[in-house]
């Protein structure tokens, strides 16, 4: 068993793709349906019905492009507003679920969606927080900030997803 299938692992996998929804809610799907032609075999999600698909991965990947637009706009709603944390939490828990099947069972699926789903949350908090305080820090304009965050969101996702 490797790190990328491990306990450890998966625990930090998940976690971090969770963290990921938190920052950009549709970035981890996104990411990995990019990753999915060349994932390894052992990864489970590359078998899931969207992600097998190449239009459903294609709808995948521009409504994660699509929610980087949407961000910047000023009548996109807070990301710790219920509503709106309740949805990053859901992707959250998508996203953990995905990368815990890599190990086959159903306490590393549980544990995926659970830790995918707490991470959201964290990322949420701590991605508002932070783009506030470097705003009111720098005075740059919360779109540019938000620019930044977006880089982070995609490396963080795809070192995650690249295992």
């Amino acid at each position: 068993m490797n790190r990328r299938t491990s306990w450890p692992g998966l625990i930090m996998r998940a976690a971090l793709l969770g963290f990921d929804a938190g920052l950009r809610s549709l970035t981890p799907l996104a990411l990995l349906a990019l990753r999915q032609p060349d994932a390894p075999r052992i990864a489970g999600w590359r078998r899931w019905y969207p992600l097998r698909h190449r239009w459903s991965r294609a709808a995948l990947v521009a409504a994660g492009a699509g929610e980087l637009v949407a961000d910047k706009l000023p009548q996109t709603p807070s990301r710790i507003e219920p509503p709106q944390l309740a949805g990053r939490a859901l992707m959250g828990g998508i996203a953990g679920l995905a990368i815990a099947s890599t190990r086959h069972g159903f306490p590393a699926y549980l544990v995926g969606a659970i830790l995918g789903a707490a991470g959201a949350i964290a990322g949420s908090y701590a991605g508002y927080h932070a783009r506030k305080a470097i705003g009111d820090a720098t005075s740059l304009p919360d779109p540019a900030v938000a620019l930044g965050e977006d880089a982070i969101a995609i490396g963080l996702g795809w070192v995650t997803v690249r295992g």
